[in-house]
């Protein structure tokens, strides 16, 4: 059950009209908060055409229903994810460095405010096949990104590299959740070192090829 609080953020004020990307930006961050705060079944249009400030008409000039509103903002969050991944790989070419970069990208997401997290890796519509194929997205592409580089530098086949990419992928989401809700007072910083120093001693384990 929400507590009440006089601390709680007061809608938007209702303003002149914005381009239609910000217009769209601007709900789409509105519906988070909701989405977020209710899950989706209890979350209300009302609501969320309150929360930016809009009528119920222009948000749904937008988004012809929750559904599709939901599907928007759940795409948005999972490219987010996979975009911190890729970043996160790119900017070393140390692998031990790649590993914590990886492993952070996921605990920065997870503790970040909005809680957009929750829409992919605790949604109450996984049971929609529109919805579950956006969540395994991001274990299938993550894992993608990082198979390539176990593959480069270990000379692993295919499936191999993608099965441990998979495990790391599960292991980053799993832990960062874990410690968001369950670990009390460990530091974000502390918990990402433990978990991709427990990576790196298994993938350490798999020889570099000859060209590295």
């Amino acid at each position: 059950m929400v507590s009440e609080s006089t601390d709680v953020e007061p809608a938007r004020p209702r303003g002149g009209r914005l381009p239609r990307r910000e217009r769209r930006a601007q709900l789409l961050e509105s519906a988070l908060e909701v989405f977020v705060k209710h899950g989706y079944h209890a979350a209300a249009m009302d609501e969320i055409a309150d929360q930016a400030g809009v009528s119920k008409p222009v948000l749904y000039q937008h988004f012809p229903g929750k559904r599709e509103l939901y599907l928007a903002l759940l795409e948005s969050s999972c490219d987010a994810i996979i975009d911190n991944c890729r970043r996160a790989l790119e900017s070393t070419h140390d692998n031990k460095q790649r590993v914590a970069a990886a492993m952070e990208a996921f605990y920065d997401y997870v503790d970040g405010a909005s809680g957009a997290f929750r829409l992919v890796f605790e949604s109450d519509l996984t049971s929609e096949p529109q919805v579950r194929r956006q969540v395994e997205r991001v274990t299938t592409e993550c894992a993608d990104l990082i198979a390539q580089v176990i593959g480069d530098d270990t000379g692993l086949p295919e499936e191999p590299s993608r099965l441990l990419a998979v495990s790391l992928v599960g292991m980053a989401q799993v832990s960062a959740r874990f410690w968001l809700t369950e670990t009390g007072g460990l530091a974000r910083d502390q918990a990402v070192a433990l978990v991709s120093g427990l990576a790196w001693r298994g993938i350490a384990g798999y020889p570099l090829t000859d060209d590295h």
